[in-house]
């Protein structure tokens, strides 16, 4: 729903039963599989404590759920054979959203990636807050040619259930209310709204209030010496 794609959920079911849909497009049908695969092969890489956020895994993914979908899968843009596309993002009656440039090499997009994930790792310590911001620093900087936004919720995911917390799933009623947040971050670059819808988006979202809520008030008692 998210990629505006048509499977229904019983189609979807059908499908990784092993029965084709029929009048559905052959494009729409692979981005399902490559879904299904890519959440089977996250969930591999959790049980057996080799998911990571790095580069490595962040590439892995990207050949999984971008496979036969996006221009080029499984690195960086600028990495393979094309150099000189840079993709966008639309953003409606906001025009359009466009990141670095495609360069050869893509050192800037790798330097861009360093540096983001050295502060996420060394000035982000709550898993939940870690997590929701890396997805939101790859879907603002698209280091790939496509499937940014879904790559980067596998690595949201991964960096939650490695933390033992359950992983987030944006219901397909608030797809609307998730694009339209979208949009604005992308326009103000402000995490704020985003972050909190996805807390909203998690099944303990009671519970990561409250103590958001309680540090929140910690933080402030010590801040007036108390």
């Amino acid at each position: 729903m998210l990629e505006g794609n048509p499977f229904t959920f019983p189609e979807v079911k059908t499908l990784l039963d092993g029965v084709t849909i029929g009048g559905r497009k052959i494009s729409d049908q692979e981005q399902v599989l490559n879904l299904a695969e890519s959440s089977k092969h996250l969930l591999a890489l959790v049980k057996a404590g080799k998911f990571s956020m790095d580069k490595a895994t962040f590439t892995e993914l990207h050949g999984l759920v971008a496979r036969n979908e996006a221009l080029e899968w499984g690195h960086f843009r600028g990495e393979g054979k094309e150099t000189n596309y840079t993709p966008d993002v639309g953003l409606g009656e906001h025009d359009r959203y466009t990141p670095l440039a495609t360069v050869a090499g893509a050192p800037e997009l790798n330097r861009v990636f360093a540096s983001g994930l050295q502060a996420l790792q060394s000035e982000v310590r709550h898993p939940f807050e870690k997590a929701a911001a890396f997805f939101l620093f790859g879907a603002l900087q698209q280091f790939f040619f496509d499937g940014n936004k879904r790559t980067s919720r596998f690595m949201m995911n991964g960096i939650l259930m490695s933390s033992g917390i359950d992983a987030i799933s944006v219901p397909a009623a608030k797809a609307q209310q998730f694009n339209e947040n979208m949009v604005r971050f992308y326009l103000e670059k402000d995490a704020t709204e985003m972050m909190t819808f996805l807390v909203d988006c998690h099944p303990d979202a009671e519970q990561i209030h409250e103590v958001n809520s309680n540090h929140s008030a910690n933080r402030n008692a010590n801040g007036m010496g108390l």
